[in-house]
């Protein structure tokens, strides 16, 4: 249909980094938002992140968050599933549901013309959620078979087990998919409580870029927020530091390669330090090719394909995290150049590499701005962390300003091989596991 193409047209259009001014505004209902406003294409796109996520499910209902929030797409208010679906077409718009350990996002994307429509339809699936029993188990289903698939995924275990290991008890420590036995579990009763447990106006901080003003934004905001209760029924999770331990564990995987997920403990991006961490990163694993890691594994021996590392900035805890593969008989090799890599940083870099890494992620960082879409999306994930909101104008002179003494220190800090825990999934050759665990999947 003609508006769905224009909305893919006006979807692809992205402001310079140097145009975005951000407007703080106040709803009438005292909600917070920051806005992006441009004129220049009847195009809005607004973005609802709600702290806690899936770590708010209850105990014993793991899972629940997630298919609660697949659920909210199918149906709500008198229209059911394919009534919904049919009148969100028809306004050449799209809403969009997901959740993650840290938030679930709504995503509201519009044309000028058919924005208080959508928004109405996004109140309703948020405040008036059908939770019909076939669509529950519609979804249910297509939920279990992500867990059976997950199950099968070499890459898959290895990040579950590292996550257990790292967060224990915590609801980072377990997939926010759930397991097989806890979704076929809950009932229409569990998943309306998920629901009062994570979406509350406590809860919320938006973002919003496009054609509206400051004014028609506040009220877009409380038409679609009016049917949420103001206060969650939980409080968030605690903030927890991984539990990780220097050593291997080796997950028994029939096949000729090798699966190594690998982590330490990591940095807040609040925190002062961060961007020497992220830096230190680029440099260790982050920069593909350019990376040290790339270089010595890859380049130099021909051990993989690829290997990385990143900086997990979770709300409520942290993990420098990274990854590859190699074959059996190799890979304890490659091993021992990652843990060899991981010490060397705290010997510094070189004014090159440094160099080097901060041409690259100042110049890339004005690549994430590339649609209204993306720049809505930065605004709530700013407010979430708790950025200030000239963070978008200051972030490249923080980057500038890391020294190779700053990246030195962070990392003799935080790249500690005494807490540098590796899990591979495979049937490695020559490495010395303390734990060996049998197929995940039996």
């Amino acid at each position: 249909m003609i508006r769905a193409a224009l909305f893919s047209l006006f979807a692809a259009f992205a402001l310079p980094v140097q145009a975005i001014e951000i407007q703080e505004v106040t709803s009438p209902k005292g909600i917070g938002a920051w806005l992006v406003q441009d004129d220049s294409i009847p195009f809005v796109a607004v973005e609802f992140q709600f702290r806690g996520g899936a770590s708010m499910d209850a105990a014993g209902k793991r899972g629940a968050v997630n298919l609660m929030t697949a659920l909210l797409e199918e149906g709500a208010g008198p229209r059911d599933a394919t009534a919904f679906a049919q009148a969100v077409e028809d306004l050449g718009a799209r809403l969009s549901f997901s959740a993650g350990d840290d938030t679930v996002n709504v995503s509201l994307r519009s044309l000028t013309e058919t924005r208080d429509e959508a928004a109405s339809l996004l109140a309703e699936a948020l405040s008036q959620p059908r939770f019909d029993d076939a669509a529950i188990e519609r979804v249910r289903a297509q939920v279990l078979a992500v867990i059976r698939s997950e199950a099968n995924n070499p890459n898959a275990l290895a990040a579950q087990e590292l996550a257990r290991q790292a967060w224990g008890e915590h609801p980072y420590g377990s997939s926010a998919n759930g397991t097989a036995a806890s979704v076929e579990a809950l009932t229409r009763p569990d998943l309306v409580a998920a629901k009062n447990r994570v979406l509350a106006r406590d809860r919320v901080v938006v973002g919003a870029a496009g054609d509206i003003s400051a004014e028609e934004l506040g009220l877009l905001i409380d038409k679609v927020l009016a049917g949420l209760p103001e206060q969650a029924t939980a409080p968030l999770p605690d903030p927890v530091e991984p539990a990780l331990t220097s050593g291997v564990t080796v997950i028994d995987w029939d096949s000729p390669q090798t699966v190594v997920s690998f982590a330490g403990p990591g940095i807040a991006i609040d925190d002062p330090d961060y961007f020497a961490a992220f830096l230190a990163n680029h440099i260790l694993g982050g920069g593909g090719f350019s990376s040290r890691l790339m270089e010595e594994i890859r380049e130099k021996r021909g051990l993989t394909y690829g290997v990385g590392t990143g900086l997990s900035t979770g709300l409520y805890g942290q993990t420098w995290r990274g990854g590859m593969a190699s074959a059996n008989a190799t890979v304890a090799e490659a091993v021992e150049l990652i843990r060899a890599e991981w010490a060397r940083m705290a010997e510094g870099v070189s004014e090159d590499e440094l160099a080097n890494a901060k041409t690259y992620l100042t110049g890339e960082y004005a690549l994430r701005f590339d649609g209204n879409g993306r720049i809505a999306s930065i605004l709530a994930g700013m407010q979430l962390i708790g950025l200030p909101v000239d963070y978008i104008e200051t972030r490249n002179d923080r980057v500038e300003a890391v020294t190779a003494e700053d990246v030195r220190r962070v990392a003799g800090e935080l790249l500690d091989p005494d807490r540098l825990r590796f899990v591979l999934v495979g049937r490695p050759e020559g490495i010395e596991a303390d734990d060996d665990l049998p197929l995940a999947a039996e």
